[in-house]
Parts: structure tokens; sequence; C-alpha cells
């Protein structure tokens, strides 16, 4: 005769929320293999290039060119979370340009969050303070937020990383505001106000004017 005590109903319920919250969570996050992307022709690449990056079978890489350039992912729809990555600029004034875009609405009108990795060992405050940003394209450019708003939109990285290696960006999107997040900071180096209304459940990966870029390890959240 089995007696079926209260703790033996506790652990019962406890593994049983535990299971739920495990495959919820499985659920929810979504691991993307960019370079199998590629390959299976899933990435839409506007005025850029995206090959396999060299050996590395889990990175691509987009080419220089001028004007910007995206890598719209196919089949995965997102909206509202968590975006994990990791990039792979480098230390070339002026010519590194990397990060995501979201709410992707055409191959022009998007929103989208950037690091330009030569500015992570500038000496001088003024550069420091463009470490990352935020644009909403077409209206918004960099240019236009920088003189109306000055300040708002982009921010120096307390604790930057190395220019010349990868290092992993979070970036938490809710329904009017964006947070982002580096390596393991733990508070955010980028907090705004989305200056658009309108959703997309389209992401890509994203260059500036005349930058190359290296992306890897893609998750989502929702």
């Amino acid at each position: 005769m089995v007696i079926k005590t209260k703790n033996m109903k506790t652990q019962k319920t406890s593994v049983l929320i535990t299971i739920i919250l495990f495959s919820l969570n499985a659920f929810c996050q979504q691991e993307i293999n960019l370079s199998h992307k590629v390959q299976n022709k899933k990435i839409k690449a506007v005025n850029r290039s995206i090959s396999v990056f060299g050996e590395q079978q889990d990175a691509v890489e987009m080419n220089a060119k001028n004007g910007d350039g995206i890598g719209i992912i196919k089949d995965i729809e997102f909206e509202k979370g968590i975006i994990e990555i990791e990039l792979l600029g480098e230390n070339n004034p002026g010519k590194s340009f990397i990060g995501v875009a979201f709410n992707i609405q055409d191959d022009k009108t998007y929103e989208a969050i950037y690091f330009r990795p030569f500015n992570f060992v500038a000496k001088e405050q003024k550069r420091k303070e463009h470490m990352v940003q935020y644009i909403y394209h077409p209206e918004f450019t960099w240019k236009k937020l920088r003189k109306e708003r000055t300040g708002e939109f982009e921010n120096e990285i307390k604790i930057p990383p190395n220019p010349d290696n990868w290092f992993k960006a979070i970036i938490h999107i809710e329904e009017k505001t964006v947070k982002v997040f580096v390596n393991n900071i733990p508070e955010p180096i980028l907090i705004v106000d989305r200056l658009t209304s309108t959703t997309s459940k389209t992401i890509g990966i994203w260059t500036g004017f005349g930058s190359s870029g290296r992306f890897r390890n893609l998750i989502i959240k929702e």
C-alpha cells in the first residue's frame, strides 16, 4: 500500500510546473543557423551579397557596398521579444556599421539597432557617444536624429567590446521601447522610444554604408 503524503503531492506539482515552464521556454525560443539559411536561399539580400563566412559553418558574411544593406530572413516571424546575435565588425573608421533590422515593412522601411565598432576604441568623448544607434528608415536616419534629437538615439558603451572580435548584442523589443544590451553587461547600453507604431514580423541582418559584416548564433525569443 502506498500512502501519498502532502510532501509527495507538492513535489509532483513542482516537477510538473518545471516541465511546463521548460516546454514553454523551448517553444518560444528559436535558434537560427544563418549559414543554413543562406545555403537554402532563405535570406533575401538587399544591396549586398551574403555568403557563408570562411570555414565557420554557423556564420555568414555580408560584403561591403555603398548604401545600406539588409539580409531579410525568410520563414521567421518575430514582432516583440528578444533578439540575440553575435556580430563581428572591424576597427575601420567610418566603414564598419553592423546590426539588426526589425519591423521590416519593405526593402527601405524598417527599424534597426546597429553598432560602430571603430568607435569602441575612440579616445574623443564625442565619438564614444556614437557606439550604438537606433534608426527608423527612411524617415529617421542617424543624421536627422543626431541633428534634431541629439544624444537620444545613440550612446556610449561603458565597457566596450574589442572592435576586431565577436561580441553579443541582446535587443529587447517591446511595443513602444527598445532596450539594448551587450555581452555580459547587466544594464542596458541604450533605451529608446520607438519612432513608429507600424508592425511587421520580419527581421534581418544589417550593415551600413560601405560596410561588410559577419553574423552568427541568432536566437529569437517571444
